[in-house]
């Protein structure tokens, strides 16, 4: 791990995640998480004050990277919820878990950055009990093809800087092609950047 990933990068996405536009997308979607919980790209922990601790048993939260998971794991000690979470540091294209286990499994602006989405989106699928539900929140690819050529174009230069992060992921699609039905789906831009203010959420059911 270089010194920009280890320092550096944490730091960058826990700012830039917190802004303002992502966070209310959180606070619409996370508070419906119930039961066995498993969050995909825990990160800094940024959803934490999103849980409604009264319908959660308890959360596994995984991350690729340790330093983020440290600052999650700070996060629900300050919070006093350190009791419900576990952690796990891998990617989620693998996952060491139980068939049919977790009643939701939320992932918030992380499918972005996973290697390998599709194969993510079929383990969260395996791990989520008959019509269990998939709380998502993500930035993607642009209704327009003139914003989609930008991202396009910034996206190979943006994954450097930005821990693999894809500007154009077609998140709906992918969801569809991974055999989740939605509950939900909204789409909209935030405030920010064109090419990374598109915003996918909400719930899909395991069929």
């Amino acid at each position: 791990m270089s010194f920009y990933e280890k320092y550096i990068l944490p730091k960058f996405l826990d700012f830039a995640c917190n802004l303002k536009g992502f966070q209310n997308k959180r606070s619409q979607i996370v508070p419906h998480a119930y039961g066995t919980v498993l969050e995909i790209g825990i990160g800094s922990g940024l959803n934490l004050d999103f849980y409604d601790f009264d319908k959660v048993d308890s959360v596994i939260g995984i991350d690729p990277a340790l330093p983020s998971i440290a600052m999650a794991r700070e996060r629900t000690i300050k919070k006093g919820v350190n009791d419900k979470f576990s952690f796990m540091a891998l990617s989620a294209e693998s996952l060491p878990l139980k068939d049919n286990y977790f009643d939701s499994v939320v992932v918030a602006y992380s499918l972005c950055t996973i290697p390998d989405p599709d194969a993510a989106l079929l383990e969260i699928k395996r791990v989520l009990k008959p019509y269990g539900k998939l709380l998502f929140m993500e930035h993607g690819l642009a209704p327009e093809e003139s914003t989609q050529k930008w991202q396009h174009r910034f996206t190979p230069h943006w994954k450097k800087f930005a821990g693999g992060c894809h500007m154009n992921r077609d998140i709906e699609s992918m969801l569809l092609k991974a055999g989740f039905q939605f509950e939900s789906l909204k789409k909209k831009y935030i405030k920010g950047p064109k090419v990374l203010a598109f915003n996918y959420y909400g719930i899909a059911l395991k069929a």
